[in-house]
């Protein structure tokens, strides 16, 4: 059963190697996610599931100690998932490379010194129907007798005219509408959410959100805000269910 779960954003510019001279610009949201990852380990899981967006078209596993990369961004940075002495040979640990929303969460989880639980990363395709998000929550829920869960995933990217997805006037309300769904566990809102619409602003974290409503069906959470920003014109949002 789902027992906690902190959403963050998962831009590669919350890794202050790749952020370089705007680094300070994303200190409130590095704090805040740290926060929230303290939640989660406050709620001594027995299993931490990462879910996160990723390029393939349902979802894939990363099994604890997979590494992944942001040299990509011109960087020498690499992270694992996983805790300080975790499997390393756990199958496919060493072949497949993490994405970068799940790099971002290793970051973190790296950062935070987080070692209370087992890991297992678990990346979404855009395309995956409302209706396999929620199977996919609701397995996710089952896999432990105290499940956590770290959600990471953007709002809009439509939020000002030098934003990736140039300026949308329907983001703005669209990102309000997610962060009052975090902020009161309405699991119904995000059951729901337009997809299309979602698509069309360009937003990362529809399916992983939609996991995580279908995760606490049965869990009887609260919810708060921790942070709600949009510094390059995309929407990030910090919360924490417990």
């Amino acid at each position: 059963m789902l027992v906690a779960a902190a959403v963050c954003p998962c831009p590669p510019l919350l890794v202050p190697a790749v952020a370089a001279g705007a680094a300070p610009e994303l200190d409130p949201a590095r704090a805040a996610c740290a926060d929230a990852l303290g939640l989660l380990a406050a709620a001594r899981p027995d299993l931490l599931v990462v879910v996160g967006p990723g390029e393939e078209r349902e979802h894939g596993a990363y099994a604890e100690g997979a590494r992944g990369s942001f040299r990509g961004f011109g960087v020498d940075v690499d992270v694992r998932l996983g805790r300080p002495g975790g499997d390393m040979d756990a199958p496919g640990a060493s072949e497949r490379r993490l994405p970068s929303s799940l790099a971002v969460a290793a970051w973190l989880l790296e950062r935070t010194g987080w070692s209370d639980a087992p890991i297992e990363g678990l990346a979404v395709g855009e395309p995956l129907t409302p209706e396999r998000c929620i199977e996919i929550g609701r397995d996710v829920a089952a896999r432990a007798e105290r499940v956590a869960l770290l959600v990471m995933g953007d709002a809009s990217a439509c939020r000002t005219l030098k934003a990736p997805g140039y300026l949308d006037e329907r983001a703005a309300p669209f990102d309000a509408s997610i962060a009052r769904a975090l902020d009161q566990v309405d699991l119904a809102a995000l059951r729901t959410l337009d997809t299309e619409l979602a698509y069309e602003l360009k937003a990362s974290g529809r399916a992983p959100w939609q996991v995580l409503a279908a995760a606490a069906e049965e869990a009887d959470l609260s919810g708060a805000l921790l942070y709600e920003d949009a510094p390059y014109g995309v929407g990030y949002l910090v919360a924490t269910w417990s």
